[in-house]
């Protein structure tokens, strides 16, 4: 006798209709009727958008490793008060797709998009932190170049703002014109750090490619693409697909040049100690070519000082 045949079991199996006559037969002996597989597929998708709320609950905290990944770099940089070799175009970039991506999940332009709207907003003031350092530990043509940077950035996204919500009625096309610019800054923020990746391949060293960006991008990219494959999002898909395949290069860049990175910091650290490299990072030949200009210029004065002294002498005889 099978589970549902059970007397104390037919409670559950709906009444008799003409529709649903017929049994669908399950391995172990198990007898369910059309209108229960109807009933149990039902459950099935609910539990597939629950699969995806919770893929988008993990990409939320993965996408939060990433945009504290560069917290020690920055605490780097601001107690040196230099950017050193640090460029700025990845945390330019990334302020700028925090700002489309808050844009796009707006209930008026996308609606049911929380998850979106809540990971970009908090990584939009996290990058503009990091872009306020670089700009107050930053001289010169570079920190007016940052700062031109980062208002256009702003007037931008403000002007695409208020024509879509403006100009275009719909949430559909309202997602279709955000989206499309999301798609297209995504994939600046994600390729941004080829810079780093060909100074990389430059100087055969990862020292400005920190490998904690490189991993918290991989695992942002890859929970962001599975969350977009469940239920497919196009404008989800593309970017982060694409930050999941640059990941990648630079994690196998990592791996590649991990040793001679060390080798060249612990021949750093042998120049220091025996006196190579000074601690103000002038190497010793600059040091020697400063103090043999200063010495000569010591001695063509003294010299002169000799010769004017034996002059007077010889006035004085």
């Amino acid at each position: 006798m099978s589970y549902f045949n059970r007397p104390d079991r037919r409670d559950l199996i709906p009444p008799p209709s003409p529709l649903y006559m017929n049994v669908c037969h399950w391995p172990w002996g198990l007898e369910i009727s059309p209108r229960c597989c109807v009933l149990l597929l039902g459950k099935m998708v609910v539990s597939a958008d629950t699969i995806r709320t919770a893929v988008g609950i993990m990409g939320n905290a993965t996408a939060l490793v990433l945009f504290f990944s560069p917290a020690p770099t920055f605490c780097r940089i601001w107690k040196s008060r230099s950017v050193e070799q640090f460029p700025a175009t990845p945390y330019l970039a990334t302020l700028l797709n925090c700002m489309m991506w808050v844009l796009y999940g707006l209930p008026m332009v996308h609606p049911h998009s929380t998850l979106v709207l809540t990971i970009n907003g908090s990584g939009l003031v996290i990058e503009l932190i990091y872009v306020l350092v670089f700009l107050g530990c930053s001289h010169g043509d570079q920190r007016l170049r940052v700062l031109l940077v980062l208002l256009l950035e702003i007037a931008f996204v403000g002007a695409v703002g208020a024509l879509i919500l403006t100009l275009v009625h719909s949430h559909e096309r309202r997602s279709l014109i955000a989206g499309v610019l999301c798609v297209i800054f995504g994939a600046a923020m994600y390729a941004a750090p080829l810079a780093a990746m060909r100074q990389v391949i430059r100087t055969r060293s990862v020292e400005f490619m920190p490998l904690p960006l490189s991993l918290a991008s991989f695992l942002n990219g890859l929970c962001w693409t599975t969350y977009a494959t469940i239920r497919f999002d196009l404008f989800i898909t593309i970017p982060n697909g694409l930050g999941v395949a640059f990941a990648v290069a630079q994690l196998a860049l990592h791996a590649v040049y991990h040793g001679s990175t060390a080798r060249q910091k612990k021949g750093g650290r042998r120049e220091a100690e025996i006196g190579l490299v000074k601690p103000n990072g002038r190497s010793l030949e600059e040091e020697v070519a400063k103090g043999i200009r200063v010495e000569s210029g010591v001695i063509s004065v003294e010299e002169t000082n000799k010769s004017s002294m034996g002059t007077n002498k010889n006035l004085e005889v």
